[in-house]
């Protein structure tokens, strides 16, 4: 890994990156039910799976990420929109830098808080449950590697909100 504020390995980055492709790969159907002949964020979960096993990272993540953000602009049902955004996030996540800025942590968990906000989505509900549920997902090496990192940046939108949510719960883990 290049060099920056702290040191993050390889096997840091595949993990991250690992993260983020389970909690986007379960998106996946509310997006190809609503545009079954897009594969676009099905290549991006496999472009991150790909990294995340092993290949060295290269610009097919960074491509099918930006693929599966303009795949969920062509979508309009929001759950649809999310997953897309999602499965782009979880290839994006390779390109996680060991910098100290709050923009990176989006790497780690927006990909998690499209999740919860897919869950928030089909309940018609907040869903502080399901935010501790994926924060449960975060095992070792996640909450030492976000802690690295400033706080997630506040927003407005329910998708930062959640994010500024896991990462809390995520942080006070022991």
């Amino acid at each position: 890994m290049s060099t920056g504020d702290f040191d993050l390995t390889t096997d840091e980055l595949r993990a991250v990156v690992r993260f983020a492709a389970d909690v986007a790969e379960a998106l996946l159907p509310d997006f190809e039910a609503a545009s079954p002949d897009d594969s676009r964020p099905r290549d991006a979960i496999d472009a991150a799976r790909l990294f995340a096993g092993g290949a060295p990272r290269s610009n097919l993540q960074r491509t099918a990420a930006f693929a599966s953000h303009r795949a969920a602009k062509g979508v309009a049902e929001g759950a649809a929109q999310l997953a897309a955004v999602a499965c782009g996030d979880a290839a994006a996540a390779a390109y996680l830098h060991p910098i100290a800025k709050s923009s990176q942590v989006g790497h780690i968990l927006r990909a998690a808080a499209c999740a919860a906000r897919v869950s928030e989505l089909r309940t018609g509900a907040a869903d502080s449950d399901g935010v501790r549920a994926l924060a449960d997902r975060a095992t070792s090496p996640l909450p030492e590697i976000l802690r690295r990192y400033p706080s997630a940046p506040s927003g407005s939108s329910r998708v930062a909100q959640l994010m500024s949510e896991l990462d809390s719960v995520i942080r006070a883990r022991d």
